[in-house]
């Protein structure tokens, strides 16, 4: 057996010390495409070559470089993945779905998290990415970091935005915020409720403002005046503060829309703490449908939002602009549909117990 690192390489092939094409060509007697073809898996070789092949390459430790193989066809079979927060449920399930949908195709997917939603930030995340050799990028744009375009000429790399506001001029997928939160709020009014607070996610967010915008329309279209809406972080510790908070200053709402579904628990904790009921006293309604929502007690009513199919259609509309697709600028949103559990019902028809 001879080593690799003893055996010559053709100059420029790999760097020393690593076995080449040209060295399992060796080892096994027969040519360097004879070898391409086996670590390709090509069928057009002799069982009796392809063992022998095989056996050089495990007695060599070659690997097929396939950057190399990636700059032949112009491709690098690569798709960055670029978000403000990866610790949202949204986020995480929105890149677990990328990252399936990619590996499908034959794609790999670099993982890039922006500290801060900053136009500087996201260039420099987009520079970084260049360098890594990526065909094209997801961008989990959550929050406003003013115009791309200037970023966009710059990268001259495909581009498709996840999370987004409808007027920036990219292809963009996202849940229909504007139908769940609608959906959401007139379930409670269906109920009979008129007295009803939004609990939001940070103003920074997208989401959190067209969740808020709706609640605020589809109140003035029922004919009611909305409250003041409470901005929380979309944790469950912020609206637990906030609901104790407008506790204090007032009697309680007979129904609360909370941004997301961790909120919602929050809320829920303050109304316990307070000596109410959910739903008898108090109904909350949340959005996400996170796993927690169904054994919550009780299980929550809410918004689901198809995480999944944001992350597919995103993959999917990616890899049509890498393969040559026109980008016509398209937004695609995907439907939610609400959950109805234990945590919604009828307005109360007397009083709310005192405290």
């Amino acid at each position: 057996m001879t080593p690799a690192s003893n055996t010559p390489s053709e100059p420029g092939s790999q760097p020393r010390g690593r076995a080449s094409i040209y060295d399992v060509a060796a080892h096994a007697g027969v040519s360097a495409q004879t070898v391409s073809r086996v670590a390709n898996g090509q069928t057009n070789v002799r069982p009796t070559t392809r063992d022998r092949v095989l056996e050089s390459i495990q007695a060599l430790g070659y690997r097929p470089n396939s950057a190399a193989r990636n700059l032949k066809s112009g491709k690098f079979r690569s798709i960055g993945f670029v978000t403000f927060n990866l610790a949202t449920l949204g986020n995480e399930q929105t890149l677990n779905a990328v990252a399936e949908a990619s590996e499908k195709a034959g794609y790999t997917t670099t993982l890039l998290p922006v500290t801060d939603p900053t136009k500087l930030d996201v260039a420099g995340a987009f520079s970084r990415l260049e360098e890594q050799a990526v065909d094209g990028i997801i961008l989990v744009m959550s929050a406003e970091v003013g115009s791309l375009d200037e970023l966009k000429v710059t990268l001259g790399l495909p581009l498709v935005i996840v999370d987004s506001d409808a007027m920036l001029p990219y292809t963009i997928v996202d849940t229909d915020q504007e139908q769940g939160a609608g959906l959401a709020v007139r379930h409670l009014l269906d109920l009979g409720h008129r007295d009803i607070v939004h609990v939001s996610g940070p103003e920074i967010s997208f989401s959190a403002r067209r969740r808020a915008e709706t609640y605020r329309t589809t109140m003035a279209e029922a004919g009611l005046e909305a409250r003041p809406v409470l901005v929380g972080d979309w944790s469950a510790q912020s609206a637990l503060a906030l609901t104790r908070e407008l506790f204090a200053d007032g009697p309680p709402p007979t129904a609360v829309f909370a941004g997301n579904d961790q909120m919602a628990l929050g809320v829920i904790h303050a109304i316990r703490e307070r000596g109410l009921r959910v739903p008898e006293d108090v109904s909350v309604v949340g959005f996400d449908d996170a796993e927690e929502a169904a054994v919550s007690w009780p299980a929550l009513t809410t918004v689901h939002q198809n995480f999944d199919q944001v992350g597919r259609n995103a993959t999917s509309l990616l890899l049509s602009l890498i393969d040559g697709a026109p980008d016509t600028r398209k937004k695609l949103l995907i439907p939610t549909h609400l959950v109805v559990r234990d945590s919604t019902g009828p307005v109360r028809s007397g009083p709310a117990p005192s405290a």
